[in-house]
């Protein structure tokens, strides 16, 4: 039979999941489609919200050669919505979507102030409410909108203060950012008193500050350039506090540190500014809604101080800087530690603080120091975790959110300061975040969903009564199989109890074991909506997320002693598959997986995405991020507790690369080649050493890709988790029979291995998707062939 007028299709068979009745698998593509909504801003009175809508898609892209470079903006397209929380109508601010920087709404309402990425830079725009028209207002020839300003209002509504750099910076980031990775020559000296890439780092502190009228577009400015990392005005716009930095040098023990001086500056006077702090070092400010008064903790003690108005005065913590204690009792530390506070925030009139101790919430009055405990905290493990959201106008109520460390019950708690009555107004299985209450104390706006589902913008009154969704964000998910969610309970090697979620693809009954996937990074518990796992749970796969503890100085034994106990668990309650387990991790998590597989042959194929193999050789390997791999390594997440020259012997245990022969599961290594955190060749690594030994390893290695999954393009997107997957269908399910079809370019079948059933109209529905995707062959301009996707026929 000639094949030379003919299609013919090669279809591979693999398992699938079965999914409920009107069901479709969550695939990749849709994953590309998720929509989320972001509050930019809200008016004083919570009727007009200012909101943004995006998807993973307007997020590709990136260009990853670019990190590091401050004056590099990456892609982040999203359309702007303003929505009436009275009525939820919305409307659309541009007809399409565009990169926003920042957005405020005037004092008055009136305005929207955004901005907008034009060409290469941001522009400041003014779009009016009542027309609906938008408008660019100017910047000062020779200067931009700079690349990490945010935009805000004067009290008057009149202007709009903004950050602006010279174009003669830019050409300078762009010279020297081409010096250091094109060269032709790059040389570094150890005398230098910064990494060269931390000195370009901080060369995105420099920029002026100004402020444009609205109606004339005239710029004044308001500071000149200078190495500023933030600045405040105050409410009546008479001042201007800014902190300068002044950092002398590249600090090993913060990853990024810097050292600032509090400075202020007297608007509309010529005079120099004054110095308030020399150093802000240890120091972290809250600001007033005056814009004058400022709190800061040092030390564990908190103090007081109102611009040019004398020294600052401790209203809480101990009276003197702690030093050593000869009592090392466990109840003299304890006590040590409740004398100490820390300042969560101020009161809307500024008559007192809100201020943290290991005991809970303090209310203390911001003159005299005098306090009370409004919330307390239980710091067992269990209780339940609090974070201030908001003070009511009037100072009485403060609400916290809440959610329980022990059980699946999130919320929001109000408290008053009167009477000290708890008030439950949300406590629920829900995910809560973003509570937002308006300036007038009258309108909450938030998102909430349900679990492994896309939050929606919902708005309530200040009680959280009659609460109304603003948003139906992602309607094609009502026919995809997504994944149901469980809390799971077990014990560690080490007798802990743990938690984890465990993703059940739809239709899922437990006393049926399924292959699954141990996703593994650190301590898991909510159960928020993750695409890839879906992707995963559409394919058959129960995934869980397993929670692991940590000792310091022995890292490694954390994922041994808590994912393995996680799989038993499972296994004993008939959800996982003790035959077919699978595990993978991103970034930490990859360095966990490649971590684990030396330990144990429990699992039959591992993916290690972006993450270490090498500590000796990764420690000192991060030149776009500073000292981030060394701090990482001596005092942050590795946890090691020493430097190499003090602990070598850690570093060597703690490097999958020293026991790759001890591997006996198939690995996977994905790696993107301009990653900048953990770069490719740490894991390259990895592949030569397994190969070297014999071993099943495969590197998929994507050249113009970052750190984690592609963000480059949708092919390299789909790419990724189609091969993740394929790469654990091969391994954890069995291999079905190969259906072969040749067809004419009629239609006519010339050969077919058919299935019966359901799985009939299945492959049907497959084959002619794929008669749709025929394409010339090279050496046959007038054949044609198909190709049809891996797909499952079962029965």
């Amino acid at each position: 039979m000639s094949i030379r007028r003919s299609c013919l299709a090669l279809l591979l068979a693999c398992p699938i999941a079965a999914h409920s009745q009107g069901q479709l698998p969550f695939t990749a593509s849709d994953a590309l489609d998720i929509a989320s909504f972001a509050v930019l801003d809200l008016t004083n009175d919570g009727r007009w919200i200012a909101a943004t809508s995006s998807t993973r898609r307007s997020t590709l892209g990136t260009d990853y050669r670019r990190d590091g470079d401050p004056s590099y903006i990456r892609p982040s397209r999203s359309t702007v919505w303003v929505i009436d929380a009275q009525n939820g109508e919305r409307r659309q601010v541009f007809p399409d979507a565009k990169n926003i920087r920042a957005a405020a709404w005037s004092p008055d309402a009136t305005q929207l102030g955004l901005l907008v990425l034009v060409d290469s830079a941001y522009v400041p725009m003014i779009w009016n409410r009542a027309t609906g028209a938008a408008r660019t207002l100017p910047v000062p020839p020779g200067q931009y909108v700079a690349e990490n300003s945010d935009l805000r209002w004067t009290a008057d509504g009149r202007r709009v203060v903004v950050s602006l750099r010279t174009i003669q910076w830019k050409a300078r980031v762009a010279a020297e950012f081409a010096r250091m990775t094109r060269g032709p020559v790059f040389v570094q000296d150890g005398k230098d008193p910064f990494l060269a890439w931390d000195a370009l780092r901080r060369l995105g502190n420099v920029r002026s500050v100004a402020a444009i009228e609205v109606a004339s577009g005239r710029s004044a400015e308001l500071l000149p350039e200078g190495n500023i990392s933030a600045f405040t005005i105050s409410a009546d716009d008479s001042v201007l506090a800014y902190q300068e930095d002044i950092t002398p040098r590249t600090d090993y023990d913060v990853i990024f540190g810097t050292e600032n001086r509090l400075m202020l500056r007297q608007l509309g006077n010529t005079a120099a500014a004054t110095i308030v702090h020399p150093t802000l070092r240890g120091m972290t400010l809250a600001w007033a809604d005056d814009g004058r008064r400022y709190a800061y903790a040092r030390d564990g003690r908190v103090f007081v101080a109102r611009l040019g108005d004398g020294s600052p005065r401790q209203v809480a913590g101990p009276d003197s800087a702690p030093g050593t204690a000869a009592d090392t009792s466990a109840a003299a530390r304890q006590a040590r530690a409740n004398a100490r506070f820390a300042v969560a925030r101020w009161s809307p009139r500024g008559d007192a603080l809100l201020l943290t101790n290991p005991q809970g919430y303090w209310i203390a009055d911001a003159t005299s120091g005098q306090r009370e405990l409004l919330l307390a905290t239980d710091t067992l493990p269990g209780a339940p975790r609090y974070a201030p959201v908001a003070w009511s106008p009037d100072g009485r109520h403060v609400y916290f959110s809440h959610a329980s460390r022990t059980q699946w019950e999130r919320g929001l708690l109000r408290v008053d300061r009167t009477t000290r009555q708890r008030e439950d107004l949300a406590r629920d299985r829900r995910l809560y975040q973003g509570f937002r209450l308006s300036k007038d104390g009258t309108r909450f706006v938030y998102t909430s969903g349900e679990g492994n589902r896309p939050g929606e913008l919902y708005t309530a009154d200040a009680s959280l009564r009659s609460p109304r969704a603003l948003t139906h964000a992602n309607p094609q998910l009502a026919n995809k199989a997504l994944a149901r969610t469980e809390l799971i309970t077990y014990r560690d090697t080490d007798g802990r109890t743990r938690y984890g979620v465990a993703y059940l693809p739809a239709g899922f009954t437990p006393g049926t074991p399924a292959p699954t996937l141990f996703n593994i990074y650190e301590d898991f518990f909510d159960d928020t909506f993750d695409a890839t796992v879906n992707v995963f749970t559409s394919a058959g796969y129960v995934v869980v997320k397993p929670s692991v503890a940590f000792e310091t100085g022995f890292p490694g034994e954390a994922w041994l002693k808590g994912v393995t106990a996680a799989a038993n668990a499972l296994v004993e309650r008939g959800v996982a598959d003790s035959a077919r387990l699978g595990v993978f991790g991103t970034s930490y998590g990859g360095y966990a997986t490649n971590l684990l597989i030396t330990q144990t042959p429990r699992f039959k194929a591992a993916v290690n995405v972006s993450g270490k193999v090498d500590m000796i050789s990764f420690y000192t390997d991060s030149p776009r991020l500073g000292v981030r791999n060394i701090h990482a390594a001596e005092k942050s997440q590795d946890r090691l507790g020493a430097t190499l020259w003090q602990q070598p012997q850690k570093y060597v245990a703690h490097s999958a690369i020293m026991f790759a022969d001890r591997i006996t599961t198939p690995l996977m290594l994905v790696t993107g080649e301009q990653d900048s955190n953990v770069p490719a060749d740490n894991s390259r690594e990895m592949y030569f050493a397994l190969r070297r030994l014999g071993k099943d390893v495969t590197w998929v290695n994507y050249m113009n890709s970052g750190h984690g999954t592609p963000g480059t393009n949708a092919a390299e997107f789909i790419d990724y988790h189609e091969r993740l997957l394929g790469f654990f269908d091969g391994h954890l399910k069995p291999a079905p029979a190969a259906v072969v079809e040749a067809t004419s370019l009629t239609g006519e079948p010339l050969y077919r291995n058919t299935p019966t059933g359901a799985a009939a109209t299945r492959m049907a529905e497959q084959l002619a998707d794929a008669r749709r995707a025929w394409r010339m062959t090279p050496d046959n301009a007038d054949s044609l062939i198909w190709y049809g996707r891996r797909t499952a026929y079962p029965g």
